[in-house]
C-alpha cells in the first residue's frame, strides 16, 4: 500500500522473485484513490501460498518526487521473522538481481543490490545510479564515506560478474536475447538471541535463482552446493572443488555476516527504542463478489509493535467470528510498524462501521469512521 501522494499517477509492482506479476497471476488493485487531506493511496495485493518459498517484493516509482523504493517480504528467507514477528531473532540479507537487457520500464533497472536488515532495506544500489548508497539515517551517520567508496566498487564488479554469467547461462540453456532473463544472487544470516542476550548464530542463506526458479544453493551444514535443476549440475560440480570457494561461503555467513548483522543492530537501536504513534486510515475496496465490500482499517509508524485495533458494526467489536482478518504488527522500513484489519461486509449494508486503535505505550487512541455510502 502507497498513501500520502500527489499527483495521483503512481507505479506499483509486485514482484514474485524477480518477475513482476499481472493480472493473470491474479494481483488486484484498488486503483488510486482519494485521501482526506487531498492526498491519494492505492492498494495491490495477491493471494499467495504459505508454502510459497519465494521471495516477494513491492516495488513503487512516484516520478512527481522522485520516490522509487522496493519493500521485500524475508518470509521467504528467513520464515519465522515475519510470522512470529519474535523479537529475539534478527537477519541481514543482500540481494542482487540482473536482467539480461534493460527492460526500458521506468524505475526498473538493469541491476540492483539492496542490504536489508530485518525486512528494511538499509542500502541500495542500482545500474542508473552506479552508486551504493545509504536508506537510513543512521548507516548514512555511522559508516565512513570510505565504506560506501569501497561498497560502491564490489556492487560495480558484481554488476559486471552477473552480466558475464548470464550470458554463460543463456548460452548453456540455448536461448537468446528475444526475451529479457533474470539472473538474482541472495545470502545472508539470521541470529538468535539468547538467554545473556548475545546475538548468535541460527541459519545462513546463500542461493542462486534465474528466471524466478531456484537454480543453486549452498548447504551450509555439509559445506556443499546444492544443484536443483541439471543446467546448474555444471556449476555444482565446478565449485564444489573449489574448497577456498566453500570455506569462504561458510566463514561469511557463520561469522562475517553475524558481525555486520550486530553492528547494524547496534546502529539502529535508537530507532527501535523511541515510541511513536500511529497514522490511522480507513477506506474500502471491492471485494471479489459484486454484492461485498472490504473494509480496511490500518494503522503505521509506531513504536513498539504492540497495538489494538478493533472494528466495530455499530457499538459491537467485531470478531475472527464476523470474518475479520488481520495483517498483524508488520515492519516498516524506518523500524516502525504497520498493520491493517479488514472485513467483507454486503455493500447494502447500512450499519455504522467505524475502526478503534490504542497504542498504549504512546497513550494514542483514535476511532475513525466509514463515512461513505457502499452502494
Amino acid at each position: 500500500m502507497a498513501t500520502g501522494f500527489y499527483p495521483p499517477e503512481i507505479q506499483i509492482y509486485i514482484k514474485r522473485n524477480s518477475r513482476i506479476l499481472t493480472k493473470d497471476d491474479d494481483v488486484m488493485s484498488t486503483g488510486t484513490r482519494p485521501n482526506e487531506d487531498n492526498t491519494f493511496q492505492r492498494r495491490d495485493s495477491m493471494e499467495i501460498l504459505r508454502s510459497d518459498v519465494a521471495m516477494y517484493s513491492c516495488h513503487v516509482v512516484h516520478h512527481p518526487t522522485g520516490v522509487n523504493i522496493i519493500k521485500v517480504g524475508v518470509r521467504s528467507l528467513f520464515t519465522s521473522l515475519i510470522i512470529n514477528q519474535n523479537k529475539y531473532r534478527h537477519s541481514l540479507t543482500y540481494i542482487y538481481t540482473a536482467l539480461s537487457k534493460d527492460p526500458k520500464i521506468p524505475g526498473i533497472h538493469e541491476f540492483t543490490a539492496m542490504g536489508i536488515l530485518d525486512s528494511r532495506v538499509i542500502d541500495y544500489f542500482d545500474s542508473t545510479t552506479q552508486v551504493k548508497t545509504p536508506k537510513t539515517h543512521w548507516m548514512r551517520e555511522r559508516l565512513e564515506p570510505e565504506y560506501w567508496e569501497k561498497g560502491t566498487r564490489s556492487r560495480k564488479s558484481k554488476q559486471q560478474w552477473f552480466k558475464v554469467n548470464l550470458d554463460i547461462l543463456k548460452e548453456r540453456m540455448n536461448q537468446t536475447d528475444d526475451d529479457i532473463h533474470v539472473l538474482q544472487w541472495r545470502h545472508g544470516c539470521e541470529g538468535v538471541k539468547k538467554g545473556n542476550g548475545l546475538l548468535e548464530y541460527s541459519q545462513g542463506l546463500d542461493m542462486y535463482s534465474y528466471d524466478g526458479d531456484d537454480f543453486l544453493s549452498f548447504d551450509d551444514s555439509s559445506s556443499v552446493w546444492v544443484a536443483p535443476v541439471k543446467a546448474a549440475e555444471q556449476t555444482k560440480r565446478k565449485w564444489d572443488e573449489v574448497q577456498v570457494l566453500k570455506d569462504y561461503t561458510k566463514g561469511y555467513l557463520e561469522k562475517e555476516c553475524m558481525d555486520w548483522l550486530r553492528k547494524f543492530l547496534k546502529y539502529g537501536e535508537n530507532d527501535r527504542r523511541t515510541s511513536k504513534p500511529p497514522e490511522v486510515y480507513v477506506f474500502a475496496n471491492n471485494a471479489r463478489s459484486k454484492t461485498n465490500v472490504v473494509l480496511n482499517c490500518m494503522a503505521t509508524g509506531f513504536y513498539p509493535p504492540e497495538i489494538d485495533i478493533h472494528i466495530k458494526r455499530n457499538s459491537r467489536i467485531l470478531t475472527e467470528d464476523d470474518g475479520v482478518m488481520s495483517t498483524g504488527s508488520r515492519p516498516n522500513e524506518d523500524y516502525t510498524y504497520q498493520r491493517r484489519d479488514s472485513v467483507v461486509i454486503l455493500r447494502t449494508d447500512v450499519a455504522m462501521y467505524s475502526c478503534y486503535v490504542v497504542h498504549h505505550s504512546t497513550g494514542f487512541e483514535i476511532t475513525k469512521v466509514w463515512g461513505e455510502k457502499f452502494v
